[in-house]
């Protein structure tokens, strides 16, 4: 079952509404989800097949564990396109979900993933610091790159825990982490820059995305920068968590080598036309950040400081 009764979204946010976004962090929330909406799984290489709900598996099981599985209700917050619950639904890890977002677009394209999954969602626009759910409504509720964009990330806490069951369980994975997003932002600066100007070199032709496409991602970074609020110290969300009294508060930090390698990859994705990134090139960009996370959970993790990891996970319980 799929259901949502807010209004459509305004799929393109012009220069004036980007300018007063600056001023007001919620109203670029709302913008830029909705304008990226019908392209953020193409954007970010979401699917919902083996690939992704084997990632979304294991970075749960990594934070959380398998015990309780499956949950029988969860909601997630901030869901987009549904990326997060929807592959671990697929994975078996939840039996019934909810989604939630501030942008009615995300909304709209997270049950329509749902639908034609085949799996039972509701959806309900939503602002993170007013849950629009009853007290003790699930017995999860999960996150994926959402903490970061929240104003006020405490209050936003001890929402998921009033909707939360006695006993329920929180997961939030995919948070930046303050080194982790410093070095992102500056190989993403440098990435783009030598992209759109070495495809400038006529040799080169035919690898230069249109320049009204390169305006149009330049506004959605503009965008991206006022709607990331927040970066993360790993130990400072567990104190955040904990203080709007959850319990069994634990965090895990994943992806440098992964993350160093990504963030360019990623970026040049973005800046050269689409029909240029061939099955091979993508199969590579793939294959290497299996090996670099590989190299990360098995031999990083064990000697680096966990605050040198880009993603940090967090979960934590509500008390019985």
């Amino acid at each position: 079952m799929t259901q949502v009764n807010d209004p459509a979204p305004n799929p393109h946010a012009t220069a004036e509404e980007v300018k007063a976004a600056f001023d007001d962090p919620k109203l670029a929330n709302v913008l830029y989800h909705d304008w990226e909406a019908g392209t953020y799984d193409e954007k970010w290489s979401i699917s919902y097949d083996e690939r992704c709900i084997t990632y979304a598996t294991d970075v749960f099981n990594a934070v959380a564990g398998e015990d309780g599985q499956p949950y029988p209700t969860a909601m997630e917050l901030g869901s987009g396109t549904g990326f997060f619950l929807l592959n671990l639904m697929q994975g078996g890890v939840i039996k019934k979900g909810s989604v939630t977002d501030l942008s009615p677009g995300m909304v709209q394209v997270a049950l329509r993933n749902a639908e034609n999954l085949g799996l039972d969602v509701d959806g309900r626009v939503a602002d993170a610091e007013r849950i629009p759910y009853e007290d003790n409504s699930f017995d999860l509720v999960v996150g994926h790159a959402v903490l970061h964009h929240i104003p006020d990330v405490r209050a936003a806490f001890a929402e998921v825990l009033r909707v939360l069951k006695p006993g329920g369980r929180f997961v939030f994975a995919g948070e930046p982490t303050k080194v982790g997003d410093f070095y992102a932002r500056k190989l993403g600066q440098i990435t783009w820059y030598l992209t759109t100007n070495l495809t400038k070199i006529p040799v080169l032709n035919g690898w230069r995305r249109p320049q009204e496409e390169l305006d149009e991602s330049s506004r959605a970074a503009a965008l991206e920068a006022v709607v990331d609020i927040h970066t993360f110290d790993p130990s400072d969300l567990e104190s955040m968590a904990r203080g709007a009294g959850a319990q069994d508060v634990r965090a895990v930090t994943e992806e440098f080598a992964a993350a160093l390698a990504g963030w360019p990859i990623r970026t040049f994705e973005a800046a050269v036309p689409q029909e240029k990134l061939t099955l091979r090139w993508r199969l590579f960009a793939y294959r290497l950040w299996l090996r670099l996370s590989a190299l990360d959970k098995k031999l990083l993790a064990k000697v680096l400081p966990r605050e040198l990891f880009y993603n940090v996970m967090i979960t934590g319980t509500k008390r019985s």
